[in-house]
């Protein structure tokens, strides 16, 4: 696994306001490098092709953990169990699935959620409420329970610490993504390595307001389950709450995290002198399965990124930031390529927050199109090739004062609208 140094500035709530922190991005790391972890996936046939559709991860103790969940009002029945069995804050399993989302199947899908943690804890030898349940996939359908059930069975028998139980663990989570998506990061606490993991699924249905499609994360840390719990929030809040690839909110969104404490760390909380560095590591890892699941938005052939700044506040920068990047119209002006910034100040106009509409800035790239709100003479050529290269970096300056917020999505493109039109078939 190579190593790749990273040297960040990390803006923390608590009681550090600003340092420079080290960490290091563990490239080939996965959700097993974290001491104490297990993961396997296997198919069991809830998908009409022999991809993997059944996973697990498994901590060799119960671990400190925490998750976020979809605000869709409708929420998959496996949100449920999982919340039941987080009201401790320790879990030691997650075991999830794919092709089918048991959402919206009243009380038999909230009972085959049920039977789907009671199943994975009887072969994993653990306490079934010490295991989460996850799903993805079509909405209203019931699970193939016969099928469910031989695959919880044989995942066992899989469980692998390295390279290849993550694999087959990312490859299981997948529905129309194209690509997994993975990070891991190491840190150093009280002198102490220690390490954090993530992967996710998502490719459509994406708009969430908490957390990704699906993402779990692991470390080996020893952390307070408070202060673990409020830095998912947060994190989550600057980086995957900031993404977006079609406007819709899943019915199964989660986020879960689990800490082995096998790192053997003095107990990190928000006191702790290395806070930052681990903060600045754990949402480095968040931001990058984000960024991923935008880069790998259905049909998508760039990324967007929106960089806001000069905004009253955070918040206001945030649904600026948001608003410009889940344009449909601004995400079809960069699949075609075209330098429409009319389109960009449309939906900065649109945000619901106070703008000074005389004073906005915005630049494709490096390439300057308003000033003060008055159109720049660029170079049209210029232009279209930026357009046409792999991410599109669209920046925002309204100053009006010091809030600055960035959002990330896509382009829309002829294959969102094929893939999403015979999602079912």
């Amino acid at each position: 696994m190579a190593l790749v140094t990273r040297l960040c500035i990390h803006r923390s709530s608590g009681k550090h306001t600003m340092s420079e922190n080290l960490y290091t991005v563990i490239e080939g790391g996965s959700i097993t490098t974290p001491k104490g972890f297990k993961s396997a996936g296997l198919h069991c046939g809830l998908k009409k092709t022999d991809r993997n559709d059944l996973a697990v991860i498994i901590c060799e103790v119960p671990a400190t953990a925490a998750a976020v969940y979809t605000t869709n009002v409708f929420q998959a029945a496996p949100l449920k169990v999982t919340r039941q069995s987080l009201e401790n804050g320790v879990l030691q399993a997650v075991v999830v699935n794919s092709g089918n989302a048991n959402a919206c199947t009243g009380e038999q899908g909230e009972a085959d959620a049920y039977e789907m943690r009671s199943a994975a804890a009887r072969h994993l030898g653990i306490d079934e409420n010490d295991v989460a349940v996850a799903s993805t996939g079509v909405i209203g359908e019931l699970l193939k329970m016969d099928c469910v059930r031989a695959g919880i069975a044989a995942l066992p028998e899989k469980l692998d610490g390295g390279a290849e139980g993550a694999e087959e663990f990312c490859q299981a989570i997948l529905t129309t993504d194209l690509v997994k998506k993975e990070c891991c990061i190491k840190v150093q606490v009280g002198g102490v390595e220690v390490t954090v993991a993530g992967a996710a699924k998502g490719s459509g249905m994406i708009h969430p307001n908490m957390a990704t499609m699906l993402g779990f994360m692991t470390t080996d840390a020893v952390i307070d389950q408070a202060d673990l719990h409020s830095l998912l929030r947060e994190a989550t809040d600057v980086t995957f709450n900031m993404i977006t690839v079609d406007g819709d909110t899943s019915t199964n969104d989660m986020l879960v995290t689990m800490a082995s404490g096998f790192a053997g760390n003095e107990k990190l909380n928000r006191q702790h002198p290395d806070w930052d560095a681990f903060a600045a590591g754990f949402t480095h890892v968040c931001q990058h399965l984000a960024k991923s699941i935008a880069r790998d938005g259905e049909g998508a052939a760039h990324l967007i990124e929106v960089k806001v700044s000069g905004a009253v506040d955070e918040n206001a920068a945030r649904a600026i930031a948001k608003t410009v990047v889940g344009s449909s119209l601004v995400k079809s002006a960069v699949f075609g390529a075209d330098a429409n910034w009319g389109r960009i100040i449309a939906a900065v106009g649109r945000a619901g927050v106070p703008v000074s509409p005389e004073r906005v800035d915005i630049a494709l790239g490096e390439i300057r199109v308003l000033t003060q709100s008055k159109p720049v003479a660029f170079d049209e050529e210029k232009a279209l090739a930026y357009l046409q290269g792999d991410t599109v970096l669209i920046t925002v300056d309204l100053q009006d004062g010091s809030g600055s917020a960035t959002a990330w999505g896509c382009d829309l493109t002829y294959d969102y609208v094929r893939i999403n039109a015979a999602y079912r078939t």
